[in-house]
């Protein structure tokens, strides 16, 4: 009862409405943090969204992380919480909107994150605290949700991809001290997507502003590098990613690949032709719009979702 109380209080009331999109209706806001977040820094100004370009549909200047939960029509007890790319300097949460429009129909339940951001002035390994957080809250608030904790993933995409894989792989790490009883909870998804994803922080492909933004970490190279962190405990993992992508060469995806392989861990990678980079669910026609429902299909062949939903 005292942890379903202290959940109840972490309700976050955005200071604008949120966004929401037709097939998705109006999320539930939740703050990751009871009081003052874990490290140190903040941003210099006030949240912004993009409108124009590339930037369209992000965040940046996160100050107050918080989680968004959309509840499906017909919800199966699998989850997955979303983590939108930006090379740790932004958050695209119109891509991450769409996949979980996607999944939504699928009956899972979406859950969007806002993370910290290093680009916006915190410590360089905010997201990874406020991602493993929430992922501990969906489990110790499952039933509030109607979730299976033992069916509550990640999926990201480039950073957030990033992100996603090392979730996966550090389950067992402590990226902050506990707080409360959510935090005795393991913080492990049960699967990961990693979409178009930045993976590793070594040459010759270690040029990605995600690589820039966590250089300043202890190790970085190495315990950052989730290829090099993939063990006998790593959930499945389900890759995507274009092979002319120009911004998280696809040689990130095959070392995973590969490192899942040489673990004996479940893998399923699928390269498209084209597609280029931060294609979201894929728009209609493209090569790359045909990843969500190979994922679903994965999802179902590991019996993380019901066959046919």
């Amino acid at each position: 009862m005292r942890l379903l109380l202290s959940l109840v209080a972490a309700i976050f009331v955005a200071a604008t409405p949120a966004l929401a999109q037709d097939g998705l209706g109006k999320p539930e806001v939740y703050a990751v943090w009871p009081g003052k977040a874990p490290g140190f820094g903040k941003p210099s100004g006030p949240e912004k969204v993009g409108n124009e370009g590339g930037q369209t549909g992000s965040y940046s200047n996160i100050s107050e992380p918080r989680y968004e939960v959309y509840r499906p029509a017909h919800p199966n007890g699998a989850a997955a919480l979303l983590l939108g790319g930006g090379g740790y300097f932004r958050i695209q949460i119109g891509s991450a909107k769409d996949v979980a429009e996607k999944l939504a129909a699928a009956g899972i339940t979406p859950v969007i994150l806002y993370y910290r951001l290093p680009g916006d002035g915190w410590n360089a390994d905010a997201p990874f605290q406020d991602a493993q957080r929430t992922l501990r809250l969906l489990k110790a608030g499952a039933k509030r949700w109607g979730l299976d904790p033992a069916r509550i993933g990640v999926v990201g995409m480039s950073a957030g991809g990033h992100l996603a894989g090392m979730m996966a792989t550090q389950g067992g790490h402590d990226f902050y001290p506990a707080i409360d009883e959510a935090d005795k909870l393991s913080a492990a998804p049960a699967f990961a997507g990693m979409i178009y994803p930045v993976v590793s922080m070594r040459p010759p492909i270690d040029t990605t502003q995600t690589r820039k933004k966590l250089s300043t970490l202890p190790d970085y190279r190495d315990f950052y590098s989730v290829e090099a962190q993939v063990g006998p405990e790593t959930p499945p993992v389900f890759l995507a990613h274009a092979a002319d992508d120009p911004i998280a060469n696809v040689e990130h995806s095959l070392r995973m690949f590969a490192a899942m392989r040489a673990a004996g861990r479940p893998v399923e990678m699928h390269v498209f032709e084209k597609g280029g980079h931060s294609w979201g669910a894929g728009k209609p026609g493209t090569l790359v719009s045909q990843w969500p429902e190979l994922f679903l299909n994965w999802l179902r062949s590991h019996q993380l979702i019901p066959a046919g939903k």
